[in-house]
């Protein structure tokens, strides 16, 4: 992921010649593809089309402007219905254009709000094959979509700028991303990304879906571009998303997006109606308010993060939380020592506003989670070089150590009934999620798998925990890694995988949870080119 890479529009005579050594047709019918289609090879029903009939497309090759009208029940669920304007490229590349609708058949009833008009990267022209899309629906809706695998169910990460004018979608590597743009701004990243593998050659270009199998809908696809994405040397920026993503459908929107050196971290929900999501970055707290996947765009909503003052002038990390009933934080930050180094200590201050006050003594100390009624917090410590699970009371006092083994035990947090304490450990080779009870007794390995676990979050119903699972090795502060983002059932023990992305620290590290126990926030985060 830290690669780097620039872009560049691949002219039509290279397109050309490669898609001539792809295409099976007689050379005749491809030059009258050529002519007619501009920088595509092809176009397709994919699926069952409208009872009204195929689509088709027109080029205007003066404006260089793509008209095309699809039928089809929808893009989504385990097949897609549409149709769509393609070219079979290899490599990583990028497509890009400005898109409007602009028709639809009959001209008396409603077009459905989901219909789509669609910049489509897939492996096949089945139904069912695994693809990715940047999406724009007749409601203004805009999101990045995807399947996997074969028949698999889509996934999608929903924009938060309703009805951006130009569209841009991009596959590097292992990984398709999106970025929007309104008017005559710049594209930006959209945020989020879809981890999708592809094979060999595969297809790129436009795509229209009605929703409808009554209807037909035209869109207008301007200003498209093409470009083959090659490495090279050059800046690069790193695109921290801030997401939430339902439970229920496993499908995620996009809270706040920003292109800037440093990360933004630890996402923490308050626990009231608001939908505001605390965060960190550059040493200050920040918030902002979140709409949810599966729910109407609040236009009202706080989309510019404001700091949270806090009395503290130290650099606030990732350690932070807010007691249950919303009235005190917990703010871990670098404070220097008197012989000049720094230590991370611990303080609780009031939410409403007022003086800060340090809980915990010398070594360091990183905060992760509160007792359910706000008595004490739970924290880990380094305490004679050795990375340990503590407990103190939320007014200071004598540190409660409860774990004593030469291994790291991290990440610890009280369940909401007050009797466990879920935590990390690499006791047995690799991180596995543990929990004890809260005097440090009967303690139990819940996960043994594969992977590296950390970072266990129990739901306020107390009925699942999410965790971050990676590959065995990396360093368990590295940002930049594949990761899954994993929730067990805890009465059955079950696990299910919920998404894939790049992420890390940072990611979960704090308490994501919604107080309903539907979603959760978490950070996603990309390498891009600075402009």
């Amino acid at each position: 992921m830290l690669s780097r890479f620039r872009s560049h529009v691949i002219a039509v005579a290279i397109l050309t010649a490669a898609a001539s050594s792809l295409d099976p047709r007689p050379a005749e019918a491809q030059a009258s593809t050529r002519t007619s289609l501009g920088l595509f090879r092809g176009d397709s029903d994919v699926g069952r089309p409208s009872v009204l009939g195929p689509g088709k497309v027109q080029y205007d090759p003066s404006s260089r402007t793509y008209a095309i009208t699809g039928g089809g029940a929808n893009m989504w669920a385990t097949s897609d219905h549409f149709h769509y304007v393609w070219i079979k490229v290899s490599g990583d590349a990028a497509l890009e254009a400005t898109i409007r609708f602009t028709g639809t058949t009959p001209s008396s009833g409603t077009p459905d709000p989901h219909r789509k008009a669609c910049l489509v990267i897939r492996q096949s022209l089945d139904s069912d094959s695994p693809y990715a899309d940047a999406a724009t629906h007749g409601d203004g809706l805009t999101s990045l979509q995807w399947r996997d695998t074969k028949g698999a169910v889509t996934h999608e990460v929903q924009t938060d700028l309703v009805r951006p004018t130009r569209l841009r979608v991009e596959k590097r590597g292992g990984f398709v991303t999106m970025s929007v743009a309104t008017g005559t701004e710049p594209l930006h990243p959209a945020g989020g990304a879809a981890k999708l593998q592809l094979t060999g050659d595969y297809y790129i270009g436009l795509a229209v879906s009605a929703h409808d199998t009554t209807r037909l809908e035209t869109a207008e696809f301007s200003r498209v571009v093409l470009s083959k994405l090659a490495v090279v040397s050059g800046a690069t920026t790193l695109v921290s998303t801030l997401e939430t993503i339902s439970l229920r459908s496993r499908d995620r929107r996009v809270a706040y997006v920003v292109r800037q050196p440093e990360r933004i971290e630890s996402p923490t929900w308050f626990p009231d109606s608001s939908r505001m999501l605390y965060f960190n970055t550059r040493g200050r707290l920040y918030r902002v308010q979140a709409d949810v996947p599966g729910r109407p765009l609040n236009p009202q909503r706080l989309a510019v993060p404001q700091e949270v003052p806090l009395g503290l002038h130290a650099d606030i990390h990732g350690g932070h939380g807010v007691t249950r009933d919303g009235r005190l934080w917990a703010i871990g930050d670098e404070t220097s020592t008197s012989n000049g180094t720094l230590s991370s200590v611990i303080h609780v201050v009031p939410a409403a506003g007022g003086v800060a006050r340090r809980v915990t003594g010398p070594g360091r100390s990183y905060f992760h989670g509160w007792a359910p009624d706000g008595s004490r917090l739970a924290f880990t410590g380094v305490r004679g070089g050795n990375l340990d699970v503590y407990t103190i009371a939320a007014d200071g006092g004598a540190e409660l150590r409860l774990t004593t083994g030469p291994e790291r035990d991290d990440g610890p947090e009280y369940s909401p009934d007050g009797e466990y304490i879920y935590f990390h450990s690499d006791r047995t080779g690799r991180s596995q999620i543990w929990r004890m009870r809260v005097n440090g007794s009967a303690q139990e390995q819940l996960t043994n798998d594969a992977m590296d676990n950390r970072f266990a979050h129990v739901s306020p119903d107390g009925k699942s925990i999410v965790f971050l699972s990676s590959e065995p090795g990396a360093e368990s502060g590295a940002a930049f890694r594949d990761v899954q983002l994993r929730v067990m059932t805890l009465a059955t023990r079950a696990i299910d995988e919920i998404a894939q992305l790049t992420g890390g620290q940072g990611t979960i590290n704090a308490y994501s949870w919604s107080p309903d126990s539907q979603y959760l926030a978490f950070v996603s985060y990309q390498v891009a080119q600075e402009r």
